[in-house]
């Protein structure tokens, strides 16, 4: 995980409440999690301060709050759209964000009890995302592009995990998908980071989906690649029949072929980059077994 260019405290929210939203700075801030980009704080019972912890995610920030406000009102399910957008101030140089909070635990640590219900509503929400995206909307160069502008990545990644994977099942796996046609149709809005550490379980199923600080456009595909992290291989005509109904174009077999394909990608990317993290390992692991199966 990269090192903090902030500390960011409970202490440094007060301040930051304190000059710029006085009417919160009375509320109780505890840490909520601390991950690799951004800080969050609790405030109160119905708030937390989003602060990024290095400059790389202030920018990214910079695009959930100009986005997230943008598309919340078409999506079926809660997302972290900022109610209020703090600026820099003493000891602290970036933008800042206060969104609400979204009650429950990380789909990583507590699957829906229901995963055909979930798969359902997975589809059902990025059908209704997967929208054509702005002209300008953010530009990320490693999500939504080609899966054969990965290739270099995931030839990196296999030499940091050498004989952690069977490589030669993995080069196989990779291969066919890259010979699948490239998505060709509009870019589409896409979350860009959908593993189940940002999807929300609250009372047994599926309550929200947080982090967007990996928005962007492009293929649909690296979005899907969701059903191979969370859902059970006879979840996946579920998903998939749910996600055609609620989409805007037809989905077909190459779409998922290359969804396959991202969620190979990711995986190893999870496994090589979570020597500090084991939440992250074990998804990888997971999504890894899950493809080659």
């Amino acid at each position: 995980m990269p090192a903090a260019e902030v500390d960011v405290s409970p202490d440094l929210v007060r301040r930051l409440l304190a000059s710029q939203q006085p009417d919160l700075a009375h509320l109780s801030i505890e840490v909520m999690a601390n991950g690799w980009d951004n800080v969050m704080c609790r405030v109160g019972d119905a708030m937390v301060a989003r602060l990024p912890r290095r400059a790389v995610a202030a920018r990214l920030l910079a695009h959930e709050q100009q986005w997230l406000p943008v598309l919340e009102p078409r999506l079926p399910l809660p997302v972290p759209a900022p109610a209020r957008v703090g600026q820099p101030g003493p000891g602290y140089p970036w933008p800042w964000s206060i969104v609400p909070f979204l009650p429950g635990q990380i789909a990583a640590r507590k699957p829906p009890a229901d995963l055909r219900d979930a798969a359902v509503s997975l589809a059902g929400f990025l059908g209704a995302l997967h929208t054509p995206a702005a002209p300008d909307a953010p530009v990320n160069p490693h999500r939504g592009i080609p899966l054969a502008d990965r290739d270099a990545t995931i030839t990196r990644n296999l030499s940091v995990l050498g004989r952690l994977v069977d490589r030669g099942a993995v080069m196989r796996t990779w291969e066919a998908a890259v010979a699948v046609p490239a998505w060709n149709g509009s870019p589409v809005w896409l979350h860009g980071d959908l593993h189940p550490a940002n999807i929300l379980v609250h009372r047994d199923r599926v309550s929200a989906v947080i982090d967007f600080g990996d928005i962007t456009s492009g293929d649909p595909a690296t979005d899907l690649s969701v059903a191979w992290m969370l859902l059970p291989a006879e979840c996946h005509d579920a998903f998939q029949n749910a996600y055609r109904a609620a989409s805007a174009y037809a989905p077909d077999d190459h779409l998922w072929a290359r969804a396959r394909g991202w969620a190979l990608a990711l995986s190893l990317a999870f496994l090589s980059h979570s020597a500090d993290n084991p939440l992250i390992a074990e998804i990888g692991r997971h999504t890894l077994d899950a493809v080659l199966a």
